[in-house]
């Protein structure tokens, strides 16, 4: 951020702190330091795609990404440097989760998720640590091999993902686009962001949604129906 600001980007008129992944739960996590970079003239919004990170319950009954969470601020001392207004009222690991964060950030931000996140399906709700005997691993493959039950293991994660994101999409200044989907990274793929056969959620692609929200031409709180329903998605099929 330095860096651009010292290359012209502190003259900008308008700021979008975006990123995808380990990307998408940064841009939450620096959301309102970016927008201390600007004068209050500047618009300054946030992105964060394929970064809501659920503090899930894996296929084993633990919690196998809150473990990888907890090595991470561990190792990086993450606790020193963590705001205190988060530390104050939670434990590190649990800052590093966008559900506890996301009704803090006071700057406009947008989340772009697939319901059904294949990252979090097969790191985080089903890792080998998680599924030693190798149950879900079809499944989390290729959702058209998934059983009944195993539908049902993900029709509960997407549950648990818009209840946690519920208080956040009242906010008017905050946007929403939560495709019923087995997709990650949905911003920096040219045909999920802005082709003709794009995923859809009232007829409106991704990129036009935000866009939407990001100039003020119309609040988004897109939420999708739950899987099968969705015909226009480009889900993601590993071998």
């Amino acid at each position: 951020m330095a860096d651009l600001m010292s290359k012209g980007m502190r003259n900008a008129q308008q700021a979008l702190l975006s990123g995808c992944s380990a990307g998408g739960l940064a841009s939450i996590l620096h959301c309102d330091e970016f927008r201390t970079l600007f004068p209050s003239s500047t618009k300054v919004k946030c992105l964060s795609d394929a970064g809501l990170f659920m503090d899930a319950t894996d296929v084993s009954g633990g919690h196998a990404l809150r473990d990888v969470f907890k090595g991470v601020v561990s190792v990086q001392g993450l606790q020193k440097i963590l705001p205190s207004n988060w530390t104050n009222k939670l434990d590190p690991t649990s800052c590093f989760f966008p559900q506890n964060l996301i009704s803090n950030i006071k700057t406009p931000l947008f989340l772009l998720n697939a319901a059904y996140d294949f990252w979090q399906i097969q790191s985080s709700l089903a890792p080998p640590v998680a599924d030693p005997h190798g149950l879900w691993h079809d499944c989390k493959l290729n959702y058209e091999k998934c059983s009944a039950s195993q539908i049902q293991f993900l029709q509960d994660f997407r549950n648990d993902m818009l209840n946690a994101i519920k208080g956040f999409g009242v906010s008017t200044q905050n946007g929403l686009f939560i495709n019923s989907c087995f997709a990650h990274c949905q911003s920096e793929r040219q045909d999920t962001w802005f082709a003709d056969d794009s995923p859809l959620i009232d007829n409106k692609p991704v990129a036009l949604a935000v866009g939407d929200w990001y100039f003020d031409r119309e609040g988004v709180n897109a939420i999708d129906c739950a899987y099968p329903c969705d015909k226009t998605c480009h889900n993601m099929v590993s071998k």
